[in-house]
């Protein structure tokens, strides 16, 4: 029974069903057991890093979360441009946390203090969420074609940031 020259599987037909490789009528010998390639030991094949416009897109993906993951991770965290997005990420969903929890305090007390004013307060809500979700896509989306967005006060203190 023939053998696959790549792998050294068995194999019944013209391909390897392991790797794939066509096999030529013959075949030839499996490979030696436990035996290490011919320029020393194995050594696994490590994983391209990813491209700097979609390293850059994550950083938004899911916020604080991965803006932490990409200023921590070595290959990119000594990457300007990805730093920036990073620190920009991570500064830009502190500064919505800390609007929701501003806004959402004097709400409360304006609806408490003037009643009529929950009306005013159901709409506004929602309307701040969808500007936070359509400001985090706009960024997620510039960042993946390669494009550098600096938010007003938030963006050059991640670009300080991101060159120290």
């Amino acid at each position: 029974m023939p053998f696959c020259a790549s792998c050294g599987t068995q194999v019944d037909g013209k391909f390897c069903p392991k790797c794939g490789a066509a096999i030529v009528s013959g075949g030839a010998a499996p490979p030696p057991p436990d035996s290490a390639p011919a320029g020393g030991p194995y050594v696994a094949p490590v994983a391209a890093p990813l491209a700097d416009n979609v390293a850059a897109a994550l950083c938004y993906a899911l916020g604080l979360i991965t803006g932490i993951v990409f200023l921590v991770l070595e290959p990119y965290s000594k990457n300007r441009l990805i730093r920036f997005h990073a620190f920009q990420s991570i500064f830009m969903h502190v500064a919505v946390i800390a609007a929701y929890i501003v806004l959402g305090i004097v709400l409360r007390l304006l609806i408490a203090i003037v009643g009529f004013f929950g009306i005013f307060a159901g709409v506004l809500w929602p309307l701040l969420g969808l500007a936070c979700f359509v400001l985090w896509l706009y960024l997620l989306i510039s960042a993946y074609q390669g494009k550098t967005v600096v938010l007003p006060v938030i963006g050059p203190m991640a670009q300080k940031q991101a060159q120290s």
